[in-house]
C-alpha cells in the first residue's frame, strides 16, 4: 500500500498533489458556496432575466469574481491562524460593549439570512406538496437541525458530504430549464457588456450582488477551513493547503456562477415579459406554463434543497459568530431557535414571503461592511499572517472590491427606500 494511503487530511496536505490527494483537501468552499445559491439568489436572478433579458449577465459574473477573492481570503485566514474571523475579532475588541454591539449586528444579519432561506424552503414545500408556509418553515428548520447534528457529532467532512449532496440537487434543479429553453448565444455574449437600462436595472444589479456576497458566508468560510484542517500549520502543509484552497474556491465559484447564470438566462429566454415572475411562486407558475410541469417540479426540488442547505450553513455561521464574539456556545436546539423563530413568526403572520425576502436583503446590505472590511484588513496584517500576508495587489483588489460592494449596497438601500 502506498505511503499515506487512507491517511488524514494533514497527511494528504504533505504529499504530492495527485488528483486524489487534491480531492481530499476540497470541500469547505463548496459548503460556503451554498450561500451563493440560496433562495435570495434565485429570486434576484430570475427577476433580472424576466424583466431585462440578458442585460445583467455581466453583473452575475462580476459578483462571482469578487466572491472568489473574498472567499479565498476568508479561508486563508482560517487556515493560517487556526481561528475564524469572529474569533479573531472577538479577541481584538477589548471593550465588552463594542464586542457585544458587533455581535448584535452580526446576529441580526444571521437572522435575516435564515429568514430568506427558511422562507425559500417553506415556499418549495408549498409548491411541491401544498403544505402551509408555517408548517413548511418548521420542517425546513427541523431538517437543518438534523444536518447540524451530523456536523456536531461526526465532524466537518460529514457535514460537507451532506451539503455537497444537496448542492448536486440544487445544480440539477436550477439548470434543467436551460436544456428546454436554450439561450441565444449572441444575446448572452451581449449581456457581458457592462451597462444599465434605467434605475430599475440598477436596483436589480445591486440586489443580485447583495444576494451574492453575504456576510455569513465570510464568517462561515474561515470557520469551515479551521474545522477541516485543525493543527496543520507547519510551513509545507500551509502552502499546500492554500494551493488546494485556491482550487476549492475556484471550483465552487465556477459552479455557483454557472448555476446563477443559468437561472438568469432561463428566465430571459422563457419568462421575459411574463408578469409575476418577481416572486418564487410566480416564477414556478411561469416555468410550469412555459416549459412544462416537469421542469417546474425539478426547479421546486432544487429550491427545497437550496433552502435546506443554505439555512444549515447559515445556522452554522450564526453559532460561530456567537462563539467567536461572546465565547458562548448554546445547545444546538436553542441556537437553532434563535434564528428560526423570527422566520416562523413572519410565516405565521401570513406576510408576503417575497416582500420578506426583499427586507432580508436590506438587512444583509447593512452587514456587508462589518464583515468585508475587517477581513481585508486582517489578511493584510503581517503581524497576524506572517509570510502568508496578502501581497500588495491582493490587498488593493480587496479594497476595491470592498468599496464597490459597500457602494452598491448603499445604492440598493437608497433605491429601495426612495421607491426608485
Amino acid at each position: 500500500m502506498p505511503k499515506n494511503a487512507g491517511g488524514t487530511v494533514a497527511d494528504a496536505a504533505r504529499t504530492p498533489a495527485a488528483p486524489a490527494r487534491l480531492a481530499m483537501l476540497l470541500g469547505p468552499a463548496m459548503v460556503a458556496g451554498v450561500a451563493y445559491l440560496d433562495p435570495g439568489n434565485v429570486a434576484s436572478n430570475m427577476t433580472a432575466g424576466a424583466r431585462f433579458g440578458y442585460l445583467l449577465v455581466w453583473v452575475v459574473l462580476s459578483g462571482n469574481l469578487m466572491a472568489w477573492l473574498i472567499q479565498y481570503l476568508s479561508a486563508k485566514l482560517g487556515i493560517v491562524t487556526g481561528q475564524s474571523l469572529p474569533e479573531i475579532l472577538g479577541s481584538r475588541f477589548k471593550h465588552p460593549f463594542l464586542r457585544r454591539l458587533y455581535w448584535l449586528q452580526a446576529e441580526l444579519v444571521a437572522m435575516a439570512t435564515d429568514l430568506a432561506e427558511i422562507i425559500g424552503g417553506a415556499v418549495a414545500l408549498y409548491l411541491l406538496f401544498g403544505l402551509p408556509l408555517l408548517l413548511g418553515g418548521v420542517i425546513t428548520g427541523t431538517v437543518s437541525m438534523l444536518v447540524l447534528t451530523a456536523q456536531a457529532r461526526r465532524g466537518a467532512q460529514s457535514f460537507e458530504r451532506v451539503i455537497v449532496a444537496m448542492l448536486c440537487v440544487i445544480t440539477i434543479g436550477f439548470t434543467a430549464g436551460v436544456f428546454f429553453a436554450p439561450p441565444d448565444p449572441a444575446s448572452v455574449l451581449a449581456g457581458l457588456v457592462p451597462r444599465f437600462e434605467g434605475s430599475n436595472s440598477v436596483l436589480l444589479a445591486a440586489s443580485i450582488l447583495g444576494a451574492t456576497i453575504m456576510p455569513h458566508a465570510i464568517y462561515a468560510h474561515s470557520a469551515l477551513a479551521r474545522d477541516r484542517f485543525p493543527g496543520a500549520h507547519d510551513r509545507p502543509t500551509t502552502h499546500r493547503l492554500l494551493w488546494a484552497t485556491r482550487w476549492d474556491v475556484t471550483l465552487a465559484m465556477i459552479l455557483a456562477g454557472t448555476v446563477n447564470v443559468a437561472l438568469l438566462v432561463v428566465a430571459a429566454s422563457a419568462l421575459q415579459g411574463i408578469p409575476g415572475t418577481d416572486s418564487l411562486p410566480g416564477a414556478y407558475d411561469a416555468l410550469k406554463s412555459s416549459l412544462g410541469p416537469i421542469v417546474a417540479t425539478v426547479f421546486a426540488i432544487g429550491l427545497l434543497a437550496s433552502g435546506l442547505a443554505s439555512t444549515s450553513v447559515g445556522a452554522y455561521a450564526g453559532a460561530e459568530i456567537m462563539h467567536g464574539l461572546l465565547q458562548l456556545r448554546l445547545p444546538l436546539l436553542v441556537r437553532r431557535l434563535v434564528t428560526l423563530i423570527p422566520a416562523l413568526i413572519i410565516l405565521g403572520l401570513g406576510l408576503n414571503p417575497t416582500e420578506a425576502l426583499v427586507l432580508s436583503q436590506v438587512a444583509l446590505s447593512f452587514g456587508i461592511p462589518f464583515a468585508l472590511i475587517p477581513l481585508v484588513w486582517l489578511t493584510s496584517r503581517r503581524s497576524l499572517l506572517g509570510e502568508y500576508t496578502n501581497r500588495w495587489f491582493t490587498t488593493l483588489a480587496g479594497i476595491i472590491t470592498a468599496i464597490l460592494l459597500v457602494t452598491l449596497n448603499v445604492v440598493l438601500l437608497v433605491l429601495i427606500f426612495t421607491g426608485a
